[in-house]
């Protein structure tokens, strides 16, 4: 993974999972209900796009949530196509995915 170095930021104030590479900030929009994460919106600035940014901020939001034993409900498209991408993490999806 790309970006190992660059802490993920839980913003709680802002229900973002933040990763700022270059100075620019990317953010998981999300919603904690319980020990259940709504991802609703992932956002990467156009001059950040095609670098990885996206799929690093998805993975490291992923790997938090495990360690804090939480579980997703995925609402963002990108998200979506990231878990069609990476099954593995169909794990912490709060409700079996339908096949």
């Amino acid at each position: 993974m790309k970006y190992e170095d660059i802490p993920l930021i839980n913003n709680e104030a802002r229900h973002n999972f933040e990763l700022t590479v270059d100075g620019v900030r990317s953010f998981v929009d999300y919603k904690l209900r319980g020990d259940k994460v709504y991802l609703i919106h992932t956002e990467v600035p156009e001059e950040m796009e095609g670098k990885g940014v996206a799929s690093a901020l998805v993975e490291k939001t992923f790997t938090y949530l495990e360690h804090h034993n939480l579980k997703i409900i995925p609402l963002c498209a990108y998200i979506l196509r990231y878990l069609k991408r990476h099954p593995e993490w169909n794990r912490l999806r709060a409700y079996p995915v339908e096949s």
